[in-house]
């Protein structure tokens, strides 16, 4: 018997992949970890032990530096946002509660824009790097900008996420040959994609771990990855500047007289998509009381 520290890799039916010493074992999770409330995910360091025969065992998860419920993932670096130009349209309130909801964990937000070649995403573009979010146009026949992307994601551990359909495994592929994911058609009737990705898997590449996790095609991000009325100013990196300068310090920041980051919108220092985005977040929660989000 010895005892290893290694990565989750993946979770499927109760057992659990880990990577330790550059051997995978499959793991059974110890009881206490259900009873705490606290399964491990994927991404989660943990301490196992391995047996002369039977099942080995996850005994400790370590400290997580952050962890999101959907995509169910820890320890991430990089959040990979995959946004389709068309089939399907982005969604701006999607998008940016995925990166709210990056933020609010400190993981680091990145859009890449995707099939650039059926339709120039310079608008998208335009709209996250004036909120200084870091942000690429991406075409799997594009050797430069897949270079580029991949060249961002080296020594990090990243996760891709977004609607169905953009073409997630389809970059994933191009960016990294050698994992040969599935990828699926859209479908014509309903302007979405096949759920080609059904559970969350690290891939060990680029000298560091990257993530494919399902796609959707509705999302309801704050049953998943709520955050409090008093924080979701603060996952706008844009606003940051303007936050104590409103005439109120009580101000909400959705249509108070004296608001600083309304006016930024009114002169084109915040993109209006964003601050829409914004108070349509803030209207969802804001009447939420903490012991309903339990």
């Amino acid at each position: 018997m010895k005892s290893l520290n290694g990565i989750i890799l993946k979770s499927t039916g109760g057992f659990y992949y880990v990577e330790a010493a550059d051997v995978v074992y499959e793991c059974k999770a110890r009881g206490i970890f259900r009873k705490k409330n606290n399964s491990p995910k994927v991404g989660d360091r943990v301490k196992i032990t391995v047996p002369e025969d039977g099942y080995c065992s996850i005994d400790e998860i370590e400290q997580r530096k952050n962890t999101l419920k959907r995509p169910p993932l820890s320890n991430i670096d990089l959040l990979v946002i995959v946004v389709s130009t068309v089939e399907p349209s982005p969604n701006y309130l999607v998008i940016d509660k995925m990166t709210a909801a990056a933020v609010d964990n400190e993981i680091e937000p990145v859009i890449v824009v995707s099939k650039s070649d059926l339709k120039a995403g310079g608008e998208l573009l335009d709209i996250y790097k004036k909120a200084g979010i870091k942000a690429f146009s991406c075409s799997k026949d594009d050797e430069i900008s897949i270079a580029a992307v991949k060249s961002y994601l080296t020594g990090k551990t990243s996760a891709f996420t977004g609607n169905s359909g953009v073409g997630k495994s389809t970059l994933l592929n191009a960016l990294y040959p050698e994992l040969k994911l599935e990828t699926g058609e859209i479908s014509e009737k309903l302007g979405r994609g096949r759920h080609t990705t059904r559970t969350v898997e690290l891939f060990k590449v680029g000298g560091g771990y990257v993530a494919d996790t399902p796609g959707f095609s509705t999302v309801d991000l704050e049953r998943y990855n709520m955050i409090d009325k008093e924080n979701i100013m603060f996952c706008f990196p844009e606003f940051r500047e303007y936050l104590t300068t409103c005439k109120f310090t009580s101000c909400s920041h959705t249509c108070e007289k004296g608001c600083e980051i309304i006016k930024a919108v009114k002169e084109g220092k915040i993109s209006p998509s964003r601050h829409e985005s914004y108070v349509a977040m803030y209207n969802e929660v804001k009447d939420i009381k903490q012991w309903q989000k339990k």
